[in-house]
């Protein structure tokens, strides 16, 4: 496969106008709020409010026409999975959602989103002091990228334009439990994945900060196309904050495992995140409303232009990292400081009694400097509970000495 080529990427200048559609607001707010509902009791994976959101989801892919790309010709792909953080539960049956608008060409976009969330007792990865019997709504993780997927479908199944892709649209269960139902599609794909020409990922592009109207994308290193064509997208009411890697806590991996070039939008983590505190109230509607105008003139800039390049990237992933303590923070994943940026301390837990506050950033723990994330897993990987360590942190302009317990 050829590199990106200049003509590529003269194709790709000339095609990037606008979308003649706009995205609207209400339907991006209907989507999140049914899906964030208490009533879908947090949709964990294999729940009977996770099948009810299902039910959702289908019917809007019935509504435009989509065709079924599941099993036995309906929209779900069944797969199984072990109950527990760590896969140490019983064994329960979930699915993904597969909706196909064919354009009879030879290639394939996927557009994806998990809808899985925490349910009722946070699956074992909340973030509240005492997570049993609160429902975890996950509004921005991950209604928000499923109200994505869905508004993209209805986006190329009305546009006037046939595109010169197929699309298939995604919807992802079991991602919290650790990307179980990407890998599962990835290696059960209806279509080939030969023939897939790119993937776009959206997880938690609800909470746009209206003053740094900044996106992250990951993947960028995945195809030389995307920064060129990125750099030209940027503009008044979005920016964008790239990185490389094809790898991550997030569905994208399973295909950039594949050798698929793919694309990760995500408009920044919260105090929210893992709470039961990320409701549909919080989400800034017009926000993702610009992450999806992008999206969508990015797909269109490179419809004319030729299969994809796929290149390997350094990973980031910390998937497979095993490590006996946690802190109880939400790390920055959009911070350019040195160090460990944190955006969200959970009660109860280790750095919050140590005085660890939101804004701070990590600089040290034990006797190993921290300047990025893969510091601290790796540092994280040294302790063991109960053992005590200084921890250092900046916080504005001073340097704050602390003593943490894990």
């Amino acid at each position: 496969m050829k590199p990106c080529s200049l003509a590529l990427l003269l194709v790709v200048t000339i095609a990037c106008e606008s979308p003649a559609q706009d995205f609207d607001t209400k339907q991006i707010e209907k989507h999140i709020k049914i899906l964030a509902d208490d009533k879908l009791e947090g949709r964990g994976t294999g729940s009977q409010g996770e099948k009810a959101a299902a039910e959702y989801i289908i019917g809007v892919f019935k509504k435009l026409k989509l065709q079924p790309k599941g099993d036995n010709n309906t929209f779900l792909q069944q797969f199984s999975f072990r109950k527990g953080v760590h896969g140490e539960g019983e064994v329960g049956t979930a699915n993904n959602i597969v909706g196909f608008l064919d354009n009879g060409a030879s290639t394939t976009i996927i557009i994806g989103a998990h809808y899985d969330h925490l349910g009722t007792d946070g699956q074992g990865s909340s973030l509240d002091a005492n997570p049993k019997d609160k429902i975890h709504n996950g509004a921005d993780d991950n209604a928000s990228g499923v109200a994505g997927v869905l508004e993209l479908a209805r986006f190329f199944s009305n546009n006037k334009k046939k595109e010169n892709n197929n699309y298939l649209f995604l919807c992802f269960s079991g991602e919290e439990l650790g990307l179980v139902g990407s890998k599962y599609f990835a290696d059960h794909s209806p279509v080939p994945m030969t023939s897939v020409n790119y993937m776009i990922n959206m997880d938690m592009i609800g909470r746009l900060d209206p003053q740094s109207k900044t996106v992250m994308v990951h993947g960028t290193g995945t195809s030389p196309v995307w920064e060129p064509i990125l750099k030209k997208l940027e503009n008044e009411n979005l920016k964008i904050k790239t990185d490389s890697s094809g790898t991550g806590p997030s569905d994208h991996t399973s295909f950039y495992l594949k050798d698929v070039p793919v694309l990760h939008f995500f408009t920044g983590s919260h105090s929210d995140y893992h709470k039961p505190s990320d409701d549909y109230e919080k989400i800034n509607l017009a926000g993702e409303a610009e992450v999806l105008r992008l999206i969508a003139t990015l797909s269109m800039g490179l419809d004319n232009a030729q299969k994809l390049a796929f290149l390997k990237t350094k990973s980031k992933s910390m998937a497979g990292r095993s490590t006996k303590v946690t802190m109880g923070i939400m790390p920055s994943y959009a911070s350019d400081v040195e160090g460990l940026k944190v955006d969200g301390v959970s009660e109860g837990k280790p750095a919050q009694k140590a005085g660890v506050q939101t804004g701070d950033v990590i600089i040290l723990i034990g006797d190993y400097p921290i300047k990025d994330i893969q510091n601290y897993m790796d540092a994280l990987g040294k302790f063991e509970k109960g053992q005590t360590v200084p921890l250092k942190v900046k916080r504005g302009n001073e340097t704050v000495e602390l003593s943490l317990t894990f």
